[in-house]
């Protein structure tokens, strides 16, 4: 469908839906970003890794990319809270080890790779500077922390300023964090850190689809009345 076929989509969608929804779905999609976004290497507990996409959701992060590599990807329902149905979750799971094949792809999409770890040229979370473009930051399990292959790969390194004697956060609180903080930069800045005109609509199809029950079959419908027209 083109750009008016969508509209006329959303337009469709409107006549069946309640207000109050419409509105939120607006207010949200505009509070989307892909400026910055989560990359979770090789995660094996269910409740941090539940607990980070919920945070995703929360901070207005649209997508949370997921590096399976030793450990697969599971989700807490208790914990996510529904979030995983307004969040494009994307796996990198192919290979024994796929860290480099995500580093690659982020780096194609124009992110910076963003270790979030304590390291020789780190820098504290607030020093970071958003301005320099999109941002991808990995973060690592708690016991052996990020790879190899990311510490070798990174452009940057942030560490959180801690003040206690404990070495870290676990990976959902670091996570959270870190989103909150950047969140609020972002849109404290003159940065253009929403989605496109195109991207808000296609999310917002989506969502659309996924608050109505019938929702796909409208879509096909839709998509029946535009051939025969």
């Amino acid at each position: 469908m083109n750009f008016k076929q969508k509209q006329e989509l959303i337009q469709f969608f409107e006549t069946v839906m309640n207000e109050d929804r419409i509105e939120l779905i607006d207010k949200n999609v505009n509070n989307r970003t892909r400026y910055i976004t989560v990359v979770l290497e090789n995660i094996f507990q269910p409740q941090n890794a539940s607990a980070v996409m919920r945070s995703c959701d929360c901070f207005g992060v649209q997508d949370l990319h997921v590096i399976e590599n030793s450990n697969q990807y599971e989700l807490n329902p208790k914990v996510v809270m529904g979030s995983s149905k307004w969040i494009d979750l994307k796996r990198y799971n192919s290979k024994d080890e796929n860290t480099l094949d995500a580093i690659n792809h982020l780096r194609s999409e124009g992110y910076r790779i963003v270790a979030t770890t304590p390291h020789t040229n780190d820098i504290l979370l607030p020093d970071f500077d958003l301005a320099k473009g999109k941002a991808a930051f990995f973060f690592g399990t708690e016991l052996t922390g990020l790879s190899e292959v990311v510490m070798d790969n990174a452009d940057e390194f942030v560490k959180i300023p801690m003040y206690g004697f404990t070495e870290s956060f676990n990976i959902s609180v670091s996570a959270s964090l870190v989103l909150n903080h950047l969140a609020s930069d972002l849109r404290r800045s003159n940065i253009d850190w929403q989605l496109t005109a195109e991207e808000k609509l296609d999310l917002k199809l989506e969502w659309y689809k996924k608050s109505i029950k019938s929702g796909q079959k409208m879509i096909d419908r839709f998509k029946k009345s535009i051939k025969t027209q």
